[in-house]
């Protein structure tokens, strides 16, 4: 479909931003092993900062056509700049129960759950702000995301079941044989997703009535200062996270410094792939089609990085090899009603009331 007119380039920027906030989490798997998310998490929120601070120094300040991120800050208000602080605050806790999420059950269901949630609550926010958009297919698009969120924690719940029943039948063939690893709970996996996605799905919020109220900040201002906020709340929110671990024990704050120039390299270059995606993305909201797309509902089609996320926790991690008929088939199913979903949502934008 061919969208018209500022929608195209829209479009391209938005299916770019899907994809680095779809891949950014394969680094935190890479890392895995004895490395503990609490500590990719510090790394990670470097990158966020060092990706966003390059980015507004060069992209953000060489045109001299457009002003510079230094002359937004001096004309934008100090209430829009502390917004963008508290927009990364607030996203960063969503996202760290996502990365817990991740270190649970893996990107096959993090993704579905985490966006599906992250989502609804996106598109929600927009229309009660905004409540331009026709209702009929916008709501029956909630509806199936929310449905494809069931379903993907169906599926994880149906694999676990079928894994543990594997264990059993092995265990009663040979009672001498070593114990096997102890599988996780579903339910601790799919909570984590879902208060995660809630959480990571009303930041936008404070970007859209607060950051780029008038006198705005400027996309690469904007990421300047989200990334802020992430670093700052992830030495608030990590001690908690390290002393009542999602999964494993308490972890020390100077086990950071054992790990090895590859564990902090991933987690670095974790932070700078979202951040990338996040700036393509307030790019878009800030573009004249945000006027007609809405900004919140920008960040909602930008959860379109499930498919990615979903992609590679199948295709590249083979999280789902040995799962049953059933939990294949509900994911399948998932996935096809998350698009459908998609597609309803954005009809309603395309074609408002």
């Amino acid at each position: 479909m061919i969208l018209p007119g500022s929608y195209n380039a829209a479009a391209v920027l938005l299916i770019l931003s899907m994809a680095c906030w779809g891949s950014w989490a394969n680094t935190q798997k890479w890392a895995g092993g004895r490395w503990r998310f609490e500590l990719y998490y510090y790394d990670f929120a470097l990158g966020a900062v060092l990706c966003a601070v390059i980015a507004a120094f060069t992209f953000g300040s060489l045109d001299s056509k457009e002003l510079t991120v230094q002359d937004n800050f001096l004309i934008t208000g100090y209430r829009n700049m502390i917004y963008g602080v508290a927009a990364g605050m607030v996203f960063n806790l969503g996202n760290m129960l996502f990365s817990g999420a991740v270190a649970v059950s893996g990107l096959s269901i993090a993704f579905p759950v985490e966006l599906g949630f992250a989502f609804a609550t996106a598109v929600v926010l927009n229309y009660v702000l905004s409540p331009l958009a026709n209702a009929l297919p916008l709501f029956s698009g909630v509806a199936l995301v929310l449905v494809a969120a069931i379903m993907a924690g169906a599926a994880y719940t149906a694999h676990l079941e079928a894994q543990r029943m594997a264990m059993q039948k092995a265990a009663a063939a040979d009672p001498n044989a070593a114990p096997r690893r102890r599988l996780p709970r579903a339910g601790r996996g799919i909570a984590l997703s879902s208060i995660g996605g809630i959480i990571t799905g009303s930041f936008f919020w404070l970007l859209t009535n607060g950051a780029w109220a008038e006198p705005a900040l400027s996309p690469y201002g904007t990421a300047l200062l989200f990334s802020v906020g992430v670093l700052i709340s992830t030495f608030l929110y990590n001690p908690f996270f390290m002393n009542f671990p999602v999964q494993g024990r308490p972890v020390e704050f100077k086990a950071y410094f054992k790990g090895g120039k590859r564990e902090h390299l991933l987690g670095v270059l974790g932070g700078m792939i979202w951040m990338t995606g996040a700036m393509l993305n307030f790019a878009v909201a800030n573009a004249s089609a945000a006027g007609t797309i809405g900004s919140s509902m920008t960040f909602a089609l930008g959860q379109g990085a499930v498919f990615f996320g979903t992609a590679w926790g199948l295709v590249a991690w083979r999280e789902f090899k040995d799962a049953p008929a059933k939990a294949k088939a509900l994911l399948t199913g998932a996935f096809l009603f998350f698009a459908a979903g998609m597609i309803a949502v954005f009809s309603s934008q395309v074609n408002p009331r």
